[in-house]
């Protein structure tokens, strides 16, 4: 008996009862009144249900989620399905708008130049590697009604010629190329012309070059420069470039400009083939 009271069972139950009587003290000394035994239990007791209470809510949130598994796995594939279709149908509005779009700048083109029969818009396929120049293939070819040398445009300008046609693809040369001339004139002066021609060095900064200008030009920065029309391969005043810089030529009996085209022909999209024109080369209607 002596021993139980030396060990610490005894000492646990001991700390045990003095927390229980400290309890109930501190109850009636703050609250005025006794409490009874169940209620110490319960209110010693009352953390560890708390605890079990939150533990249970988990277990029972967790068990609720597994059941629902495959229902949201179904709301899931659902959405994606909707989400895909929402996807294709603005796919498919926007081609349309780019297409209306095409065909607004179209009817625009057809009233400045009654006079041109022109393809649908065609897509740029990609541009030529390693060519300096920015050749590139569209997405048309002789099927499409699309011969050799026909010029290639914008709504913007004039990007360049055909060159090479097969039956659905053919290549583009740029007026970069040193290979393709054009002859052209100032928009607001007939008699300052010359020939656009192309140059690796000019290439390389986006531009090309007016050649063979007379050494009293009037041109200035800005001003723009359109086809003359008189080789028989493009139409008659259509935009080409605007003219940034003008110098005496090295021969020092002609000037010359650096140009900027009317279009970035480095990001192009999509282009036109102009396949036939009044004045065009070998046409019927040439006065």
């Amino acid at each position: 008996m002596r021993d139980f009271f030396k060990s610490t069972r005894f000492k646990i139950l001991l700390a045990f009862i003095a927390f229980l009587v400290g309890t109930m003290v501190y109850s009636v000394t703050k609250g005025g009144y006794s409490i009874s035994g169940e209620s110490i239990i319960n209110t010693v007791s009352k953390p560890f249900r708390s605890i079990s209470n939150g533990i249970s809510m988990k277990v029972e949130g967790s068990l609720d989620k597994l059941e629902r598994a495959e229902e949201i796995y179904d709301e899931n594939q659902s959405l994606k399905e909707e989400i895909r279709q929402l996807q294709e149908q603005l796919t498919e509005y926007n081609s349309l708008k780019v297409e209306c779009e095409e065909l607004r700048m179209l009817i625009g083109i057809k009233q400045a130049h009654p006079d041109m029969t022109t393809s649908r818009f065609c897509k740029v396929m990609g541009y030529i590697t390693n060519d300096p120049f920015k050749s590139f293939t569209i997405n048309v070819g002789s099927a499409d009604g699309i011969e050799p040398y026909c010029p290639v445009a914008t709504a913007e300008g004039l990007v360049g010629i055909t060159v090479e046609v097969s039956e659905h693809v053919t290549t583009v040369r740029t007026i970069l190329s040193p290979d393709l001339s054009v002859a052209v004139k100032s928009k607001s002066c007939d008699d300052d012309i010359g020939i656009i021609e192309g140059s690796v060095k000019s290439a390389s900064d986006d531009m090309t070059n007016l050649m063979h200008l007379r050494t009293d030009n009037t041109l200035k920065k800005n001003d723009l420069l359109v086809t003359d029309g008189s080789s028989g391969l493009f139409p008659k005043d259509y935009s080409v470039g605007k003219v940034k810089k003008v110098e005496m030529d090295s021969n020092g009996i002609s000037a010359r400009a650096d140009v900027t085209p009317c279009v970035d022909i480095t990001n192009l999209e999509s282009v036109f083939v102009i396949t036939d024109f009044i004045g065009k080369r070998g046409n019927s209607n040439d006065n």
